[in-house]
C-alpha cells in the first residue's frame, strides 16, 4: 500500500502506538511443514489500556505484514498482548477532526492495511486471545480463519457510539454469517446497551471457527492453523448472496432502531443497515468504499461528536467521583440493614447482598412482610442459578447471609443502614430517631428518597453527620446511576463510606447537594410537567406526548409515566411544588388518574400493539388553549434549560457535565444527544433562555 500521512488537527491527543511484532513459529511439531509468521499487537502498557488503532498503529501493522510476507511463511497469524486482542479505533482524536478529508483518510488507511490480510495470497489466521471490539474484531474478520479464547468478549459497538463498523465489518460480516446474524451483531446487540458476544455466541453465529481455553489457547490455535493448512480440518463457508432473508433482516434492524429511538430516524443505524443491505451484491472493495463514505459523513456530524462526549464522560466518571473525599476515610462495611421489604427495598437488599457479600438484614412492620422480602431475594438468586449466571455454591452462601425481622433491634452491629419506606417525611424522621438509638454513632444511615429533604429527616438527631441520601433508580440492578446527596451536616467519613459502597455496587455516582429532587427527578419532573400542562391546556394527548419523538427518546413522556406510575409522579411533583414553587404545577389530569386508579395512558390490545387508554383519556382536563407539537417541544426544552441553569447557580452539582451524566445514566437520555445540555447548546435554546451556553464550543475537549 502507499504510505499515507494523516495530519491530525491541533489539540488532538498524542496517539498511544500499538506495535506489531513478528516472530516465526515452527509448524513441524503441529503436523505441517514450514513456519507461521505470528504478529503480536502490543502497545507496551498493561491490560487496563487496550491495544487501539490510530494512524501510526495502522502503519506499524502494515509494516509487520510486509515483514511477515518477506519470510515466505506457510501462514500468517495475528494475536494480542495478554488479555487483550484490540479494542478498535483510537477514538480520542475523532472529536478534533475538522475536515471530512481527514476522516476519509483514516477510514481508507484502515481498509488498506486490514484487507492485506485477506488479499496477500497467504492463508491468514486471527488468534483472538482477549477483548476484541470494533476495529479489533474487524481486523480478525479480514483474516481467513479465526479462533477465540473462552474468556474473550467480542462485538461491534459502533452503532451504539453513533458510527458504523467502518473497517470492513459492515461488509464482511453479512457475507460471512448471513444477513440475519449480521443484523444481530451489528445492530441489535449495539442497540441493546452495547451487548457483547460471549465466546459461545460468537462460535454459534459463525463469527469465529473455534474456541479454546486460555491456558493453552495459543498452542491450540496454532494446531488449528496447522490442521487447516494440511487439510485435516475443513472450514465450510456459505454463499449468502442469494439468501432470501436479506430484506427481512434489514427490516428487523430498522424496526429495532425505530423502537430504540421512539420512531426517530437516527443516522448511524440507518447507514449501517444500508451497508448491510448493499453487502448482498457488492464486491468487498465496493463495500469498503461505501464504509469510508459513511464513516466520513458520520464523523463530521453532531450526533457522533455528542455520542463521543457522552461515552468519554461515562467512562471518566465511572472511575472518578467528582468531589468525593479521600477513599482512605471510608469505614469498612461488614453488615448492612435495609428498612422495608417492599419491591424497591428488596431490590436494594439483593444488590447489596450480591456485591458486598456480607450479612444483610431486612425489616418491615410485621414478620410476614419481612419474610416476603427475604423470600423474593432468595427466589431471584435461585433464578440466577437456573440461568447459569451463578454457581450453586455461591448462591448457597448468599442465601445464608440474608434474613428478615419485624424488630429493628437486629440493626445492632450494622455499619450501613438504608431505608426505602413510604415517601412521607414525618415517617422517615421518626425512623431515623429510632435507628439512632439502635446503631452505633459510626453507622451510616442512608435514605433512598427521591425528592424529600435528607437534612429534614435528620433534624433532632444527635449525629446528623452520618446521614446521607443514597438515591437509586428503578430497576435497581439495571440502572447505573446513584445520586449521593450530602446535607450541610454530612461529614467526609460518611460520604467516603457511601461512595465506597457505591463503588462495590458498581454504580456510577454523582455527589449532589441536598436539594429537592436532586438532579434527575428535578429535571424530569419539570420536563414532564410541561408536557402534561400542555395537555391540560387543551393540546391533544397524542400531540403533547409525541412532541419530543424527533429527538430520539426510547420512551415517550406518557410511556415513561406508565412505567414510573402516576402516583409516584404526582407525589414528586407535589413535593417539588411545595419546595421549589409554582413552576412545578400539579396536573388535575394526574390527580384524577391517581384517584381513579388509572395507571397508564396506553393499553396493549389483542394485536399486541398499544393504543390510547380510554379510561385515561376520559380523565384529561378539557382546556381550550391547544399548542402545536413544535410549541410543546420548545416549551419543554426551555423549561429544562431554565431548571438546569438554576441548579448550577444553586450548587446542586458543580459542573454541567454532572447534569449530563445524570440524565444519561439515570434518565436514559439518548447517547447521540450527548446528554441534555450539549443538545440545548446546539439547538440554541441555552443562549435564548439563559443568555449563555452550558458548555464551551467543542464540548468533547472538556473531557
Amino acid at each position: 500500500m502507499t504510505t499515507v500521512k494523516i495530519e491530525m488537527p491541533e489539540g488532538a491527543p498524542e496517539e498511544v502506538v500499538t506495535n506489531a511484532l513478528v516472530r516465526d513459529v515452527d509448524l513441524g511439531s503441529f503436523g505441517h511443514k514450514g513456519t507461521l509468521a505470528l504478529i503480536t499487537l502490543d502497545n507496551g502498557l498493561d491490560h487496563t489500556r487496550p491495544n487501539t488503532f490510530g494512524p501510526q498503529s495502522l502503519m506499524a501493522l502494515d509494516a509487520a505484514i510486509t515483514e511477515a510476507l518477506s519470510r515466505k511463511p506457510a501462514a500468517i497469524a495475528i494475536t494480542g498482548k495478554p488479555f487483550i486482542f484490540a479494542a478498535g479505533a483510537d477514538l480520542s482524536a475523532l472529536s478534533f477532526i475538522t475536515k471530512r478529508e481527514q476522516s476519509l483518510a483514516i477510514g481508507k488507511i484502515g481498509h488498506d492495511v486490514f484487507r492485506r490480510l485477506n488479499e496477500c495470497g497467504t492463508p491468514t489466521f486471527a488468534f483472538i486471545n482477549g477483548l476484541a471490539l470494533g476495529g479489533g474484531l474487524e481486523v480478525g474478520l479480514h483474516c481467513n480463519y479465526r479462533t477465540l479464547a473462552t474468556t474473550a468478549f467480542t462485538g461491534l459497538p459502533e452503532v451504539f457510539l453513533g458510527l458504523v463498523p467502518g473497517w470492513g465489518g459492515a461488509t464482511i460480516l453479512p457475507k460471512l454469517i448471513g444477513p440475519e446474524r449480521a443484523v444481530q451483531v451489528i445492530m441489535l446487540n449495539a442497540l441493546n446497551n452495547n451487548t457483547m458476544m460471549k465466546p459461545k455466541d460468537a462460535l454459534a453465529l459463525g463469527v469465529v471457527d473455534a474456541v479454546y481455553e486460555p491456558s493453552d489457547f495459543l498452542e491450540r490455535s496454532i494446531s488449528f492453523a496447522a490442521s487447516v493448512l494440511n487439510g485435516s480440518k475443513k472450514i465450510e463457508r456459505t454463499d449468502y448472496s442469494n439468501d432470501p432473508g436479506w430484506g427481512k433482516a434489514v427490516a428487523t434492524g430498522r424496526a429495532a432502531a425505530l423502537k430504540k429511538y421512539g420512531g426517530a430516524e437516527i443516522a448511524s443505524p440507518t447507514r449501517a443497515l444500508e451497508l448491510i443491505a448493499a453487502a448482498q451484491k457488492c464486491t468487498l472493495g465496493q463495500g469498503f468504499d461505501a464504509e469510508d463514505q459513511a464513516l466520513a459523513d458520520l464523523t463530521m456530524s453532531d450526533p457522533l461528536r455528542a455520542s463521543l462526549y457522552a461515552f468519554n464522560l461515562i467512562q471518566k466518571k465511572r472511575k472518578k467521583v467528582e468531589g468525593a473525599p479521600k477513599p482512605a476515610l471510608a469505614r469498612k462495611v461488614t453488615r448492612v440493614g435495609v428498612v422495608g421489604a417492599g419491591l424497591m427495598a428488596s431490590q436494594l437488599a439483593l444488590l447489596l447482598l450480591r456485591n458486598l457479600k456480607c450479612p444483610v438484614v431486612m425489616t418491615d412492620i410485621d414478620q410476614e412482610r419481612a419474610d416476603k422480602g427475604v423470600t423474593w431475594v432468595k427466589a431471584e438468586i435461585a433464578k440466577l442459578v437456573e440461568k447459569k449466571r451463578m454457581h450453586p455454591e455461591a448462591a448457597a452462601r448468599l442465601v445464608g447471609l440474608i434474613s428478615g425481622s419485624a424488630d429493628q433491634s437486629v440493626f445492632t452491629g450494622c455499619d450501613f443502614v438504608i431505608e426505602a419506606i413510604f415517601e412521607e417525611l414525618s415517617l422517615k424522621q421518626d425512623l431515623f430517631k429510632k435507628l439512632e438509638a439502635i446503631v452505633s454513632p459510626e453507622c451510616v444511615i442512608a435514605t433512598n428518597t427521591s425528592s424529600l429533604s435528607v437534612e429534614a429527616m435528620s433534624q433532632g438527631m444527635s449525629n446528623p453527620e452520618r446521614v446521607i441520601g443514597f438515591h437509586f433508580f428503578n430497576p435497581v440492578a439495571v440502572m447505573p446511576l446513584l445520586e449521593v446527596a450530602r446535607t450541610s451536616a454530612t461529614d467526609d467519613v460518611t460520604t467516603a463510606t457511601a461512595v465506597a459502597v457505591g463503588i462495590e455496587l458498581k454504580k456510577t455516582m454523582v455527589i449532589t447537594k441536598d436539594a429537592p429532587g436532586f438532579v434527575v427527578n428535578r429535571l424530569l419532573t419539570r420536563f414532564m410537567g410541561e408536557i402534561t400542562d400542555a395537555m391540560d391546556e387543551g393540546t391533544a394527548p397524542d400531540v403533547a406526548d409525541g412532541a419530543m419523538r424527533s429527538i430520539g427518546f426510547p420512551m415517550s413522556p406518557f410511556e415513561l409515566l406508565g412505567l414510573v406510575g402516576p402516583g409516584v409522579a404526582l407525589h414528586v411533583s407535589e413535593t417539588l411544588n411545595k419546595n421549589l414553587g409554582p413552576r412545578y404545577r400539579i396536573s388535575p389530569s394526574m390527580q384524577r388518574m391517581v384517584k381513579e386508579g388509572v395507571r397508564t395512558f396506553y393499553i396493549k390490545n389483542d394485536a399486541g400493539t398499544f393504543s390510547a387508554n380510554p379510561a385515561a383519556l376520559a380523565l384529561v382536563e378539557k382546556g381550550d388553549k391547544a399548542s402545536t407539537a413544535e410549541q410543546v417541544r420548545l416549551r419543554a426544552l426551555t423549561a429544562i434549560a431554565e431548571e438546569a441553569r438554576m441548579m448550577l447557580d444553586e450548587g446542586v452539582v458543580s459542573t454541567p457535565a454532572e447534569i449530563d451524566l445524570c440524565m444519561l445514566m439515570g434518565a436514559g437520555w439518548p447517547m447521540h444527544l450527548g446528554g441534555i445540555l450539549p443538545y440545548l447548546d446546539r439547538e440554541g435554546v441555552s443562549d435564548s433562555v439563559c443568555g449563555q451556553r452550558f458548555h464551551a464550543p467543542g464540548v468533547a475537549s472538556l473531557l
